[in-house]
């Protein structure tokens, strides 16, 4: 069976034979013979860089209803009394949140949502593979442990520079429209404003420990699942390396992202979202968690953060690669033009 973006001349003289002209035909092994090498050269750090970044902000437009969503489904219970539960499964939550509050508050925080995912995506899912390489000294062959250790780096340095961004988009989609209108942030910029100035330059970090402990998970659960199940299905032919393929390895990467990170998830989102004084830690919020409310509670949203995190992951994976693969072809047709 013949693979994908190759031609034998078998294929060539059949061409010929149904009237194609030469000049037709040389078009099209041109075009094979670019795409072929644009798969065959790796793409640069500032290429990946620039793709992760736009890509996970054309994930984050998709699906930030669900992960508002997942927010309010994460933080309720947590006030002491609260016996009442407004929020009822992941579309109960999305209808109920556009009844009381109108449409536009599945969107809040939308604007920190993307300033995060222009710096946080661009550095844990861009430099991934240029930090596998750091680790194996250049070298290609990269084992499971390598790639582990590649996603904690990356993931840890994202959180550690783009924390500020997540506060604020925590703190927007928790906030619900008070009874005289008003909200506890107006905009973005006073959100950033007020907490700095209320809470310091830490508020704007906070929950930056239990984030990067989340995100070391997220990043090496996402990434090593993505890259391991996308490896074997083209080592193996089961797939080629197109939509199907990318398709089948993201949502594999999305579930097992969830089950494994949930727990710390619920934990960073109520910490975040917490007023000051209400937990002196990560770990006082989950015990305070168990305590209160169970070990169930560890997995409060799970639904909303798996159909988040799947979607996701399906989107930004997807849109990655083709971004990847069009920027490649672009700067192939540059340095050879027809």
């Amino acid at each position: 069976m013949r693979r994908e973006g190759t031609y034998c001349l078998k294929d060539c003289v059949f061409f010929l034979r149904t009237g194609l002209s030469l000049e037709k035909l040389s078009r099209i092994l041109y075009v094979e013979m670019v795409a072929i090498k644009s798969r065959d050269v790796a793409p640069s750090a500032a290429i990946k860089f620039f793709g992760a970044g736009t890509a996970g902000c054309i994930a984050d437009l998709i699906t930030f209803p669900l992960d508002t969503a997942k927010v309010r489904l994460q933080i309720q219970g947590e006030s002491v009394g609260s016996g009442a539960v407004k929020y009822r499964g992941v579309f109960g939550t999305i209808t109920t949140m556009v009844r009381t509050e109108g449409a536009r508050s599945l969107y809040n925080g939308l604007v920190a949502g993307l300033q995060r995912q222009m710096s946080f995506a661009s550095i844990r899912i861009g430099l991934y593979d240029s930090m596998k390489q750091f680790y194996t000294r250049g070298t290609e062959s990269a084992g499971i442990v390598t790639r582990i250790m590649a996603g904690c780096t990356t993931g840890a340095l994202a959180v550690a520079l783009a924390q500020p961004t997540d506060v604020v988009k925590v703190r927007f989609q928790a906030q619900v429209r008070l009874a005289d209108g008003g909200r506890r942030y107006n905009s973005t910029l006073e959100a950033y404003k007020t907490i700095g100035r209320d809470e310091g330059v830490r508020g704007l970090w906070k929950g930056c420990i239990p984030n990067i402990t989340r995100n070391s998970i997220v990043n090496c659960t996402e990434l090593v699942t993505y890259d391991m199940i996308k490896e074997l299905i083209l080592k193996y032919d089961l797939m080629t390396d197109n939509f199907p393929c990318h398709f089948t390895a993201a949502f594999s990467a999305g579930f097992c992202t969830t089950v494994v990170a949930s727990p710390v998830d619920v934990v960073k989102t109520r910490f975040m979202n917490s007023p000051n004084g209400q937990y002196r830690s990560a770990s006082s919020c989950a015990l305070t968690m168990v305590r209160n409310e169970g070990a169930k509670a560890f997995y409060k949203g799970f639904m909303p953060s798996f159909l988040r995190l799947g979607s996701w992951n399906i989107v930004m994976f997807v849109t990655y690669e083709q971004i990847k693969r069009g920027m490649m072809r672009v700067r192939q047709y540059q340095e050879s033009p027809f």
